[in-house]
């Protein structure tokens, strides 16, 4: 159960949503920083067993490094690291890239980006869906991880209609609980209060047959199990594809750009809200993956956002795939 304790830990970081917008101040550029480079194309699409798994990055924002970042770890030993993987270490790119999975006829995206409601090098899934040809009426199914906005705001449009219109969304029973509770709500710190409200405007009327909550460990499509891996969020998700004796691990927000805590596990990105247990299953997951040499893809990875993971040093590095 998250405690006050928990909440304040998050709040200024995650739910920054300046006067009633639905826009998170961290998913926003910070104008003195330069404006990041968007992939050309926006989209790479790679096999799985019998299944095709295709990354679709929905921009990138480009925040500066602040003693905030990092939780628990220096900003002088937080920005050597990143110099020694030559980065820069006055700013971060945190990159946003949904996947689709497309196998046995079924079209399943997972997560879906910022949308109408992100900074302008943001909200660019469904022109890279496009491009990679598919439409938006063809996807079946929507699996959500967790409920931050970068996550969730790609489901509806300013207008309030549902992008993915033909489509169950499938969302983890525990984050929906949690995000949806009236009491959790009054409770938290006014920071965080945009946050649930994001939830309520996304989800609170959305029609029963189209709103699917699963259970933790739920198969939630043929070949494709949810993993908990709480602490993100109250419910974060994980999803696990295996396909003709591959698999694909859909780690989420399990690590935030993985140059740095994929690099040191035991570091704890701000947007944590239980940093320890975070803390724990980030390590269990990602030595899983290295484990099983499966193919992984993270939502704030760099892209192509599809690749493995190698143990290095404490920890683990991203191979990307080789394009």
């Amino acid at each position: 159960m998250l405690t006050r304790r928990h909440f304040l830990g998050a709040s200024l970081a995650m739910t920054a949503y300046a006067g009633g917008s639905m826009v998170p101040a961290w998913a926003q550029n910070a104008p003195s920083l330069g404006t990041p480079t968007l992939p050309s194309p926006g989209w790479r699409r790679t096999k799985v067993g019998d299944a095709e798994v295709i990354a679709l990055i929905d921009g990138i924002a480009r925040r500066p490094l602040g003693e905030e970042f990092v939780k628990n770890a220096p900003l002088a030993e937080v920005g050597a690291l990143l110099a020694s993987q030559n980065l820069p270490t006055d700013y971060i790119d945190v990159p946003f890239t949904p996947f689709l999975i497309v196998a046995g006829g079924r079209k399943i995206l997972l997560d879906t980006g910022l949308g109408e409601f992100g900074g302008p090098t943001t909200g660019k899934l469904l022109e890279h869906l496009h491009a990679a040809g598919v439409q938006p009426s063809e996807i079946d199914t929507v699996l959500i991880s967790h409920y931050h906005g970068d996550h969730i705001n790609g489901l509806r449009n300013k207008a309030g209609d549902y992008v993915f219109a033909k489509a169950k969304v499938m969302v983890p029973t525990t984050e929906h609980a949690f995000w949806m509770d009236d009491a959790r709500m009054a409770a938290a710190p006014q920071g965080m209060k945009g946050a649930f409200e994001n939830v309520r405007r996304t989800f609170a009327s959305m029609p029963q047959g189209m709103l699917v909550p699963f259970e933790p460990g739920a198969e939630v499509a043929p070949g494709i199990q949810s993993i908990a891996a709480y602490g993100h969020t109250p419910g974060h998700t994980l999803f696990h594809l295996q396909s003709a004796g591959q698999h694909f691990h859909y780690v989420a927000d399990l690590t935030n750009v993985p140059a740095l805590f994929a690099r040191n596990p035991d570091w704890a990105v701000t947007f944590d809200m239980d940093a320890e247990a975070a803390r724990k299953v980030r390590r269990e997951m990602l030595a899983r993956t290295v484990t099983s040499q499966s193919l992984v893809g993270g939502f704030h990875f760099p892209f192509p956002a599809l690749g493995r993971m190698v143990a290095a040093g404490q920890g683990y590095a991203f191979e990307p795939l080789k394009v």
